[in-house]
């Protein structure tokens, strides 16, 4: 059997190593060189890169829908802290830097969490489900993506009302697993973030056009079942297109998935690989 990690001996030892990471975070936040961006501004840049919606309440398995309910409050108090943010040339986007501490204080509530592979609940749960939406919407432009989690290759819950390729999705925790992106380029960038009664809007702007367009699909997507176990499997790739031409200029790999699957199986379509 292998020897424990400190975190996992007692919910004490996690506390204290989970401190210790936001501590150690904070730190390097401080003393590192990293120059964030904090502007923001009330007049839109003129050019809409792109925007897209997310479903904030959809059907997860046998979750609470209350988590549900409570996961739109989390988002509609933290989109705010996100919306007309400028990131100008060098400068980087970090979600914790925006959005800061999300406890009971600042009304967050309980909501869907993830918790050793499994579903769970804390406060300020369905936060990923903003991050998720950013790096969407980053996907489909030249900015550089310099922190991004994957929830450990496991497909939790079943497909609904799904538009985008499984794999795409990100994993945050205040503050030490951060969504971050650089601007690389001479352009200007503006994330607007809001709550509707149903969804999580997004739009990213920018002070110009962008040369390229971007695509992101998932190939060679199937259901396999090795030594009893099924896994969801795919590629997800992103092509990047001149505007001008039409041309494909390069097609990328940028997910490879095999994701445990975490649900009932028995109306999936299965290839059998034992």
């Amino acid at each position: 059997m292998s020897r424990k990690l400190f975190c996992e001996i007692s919910p004490l030892t996690y506390q204290i190593s989970m401190y210790k990471c936001i501590t150690m975070r904070h730190i390097k936040n401080i003393v590192g060189k990293e120059k964030f961006a904090k502007t923001k501004q009330k007049e839109l840049l003129p050019i809409v890169i792109y925007k897209h919606n997310s479903l904030i309440r959809r059907k997860l398995g046998n979750v609470d829908l209350q988590l549900q309910e409570n996961k739109a409050v989390n988002l509609s108090i933290a989109a705010p802290k996100i919306t007309n943010i400028i990131i100008k040339p060098g400068e980087t986007f970090s979600l914790w830097y925006l959005v800061g501490k999300c406890g009971k204080r600042q009304g967050y509530k309980e909501g869907l969490t993830i918790d050793n592979n499994k579903p769970s609940k804390g406060i300020a749960g369905g936060m990923c489900q903003l991050s998720n939406l950013i790096h969407w919407m980053i996907l489909h432009t030249g900015l550089e993506i310099t922190e991004h989690h994957h929830h450990d290759n496991l497909d939790l819950f079943p497909d609904f009302k799904r538009v985008i390729p499984f794999g795409t999705g990100t994993s945050i925790m205040y503050n030490y697993l951060d969504y971050r992106f650089k601007n690389t380029t001479d352009n200007t960038y503006q994330l607007i973030i809001y709550t509707t009664d149903e969804y999580l809007c997004g739009e990213l702007r920018s002070n110009k056009e962008e040369k390229y367009s971007y695509h992101i699909h998932a190939e060679d997507v199937f259901f396999s079942r090795e030594n009893g176990v099924v896994y969801r499997n795919g590629k997800v790739y992103r092509t990047k297109i001149d505007k001008t031409t039409g041309n494909t200029i390069e097609k990328e790999l940028i997910r490879e998935n095999h994701a445990k699957v975490c649900y009932d199986t028995s109306n999936l379509e299965i290839i059998d690989m034992s």
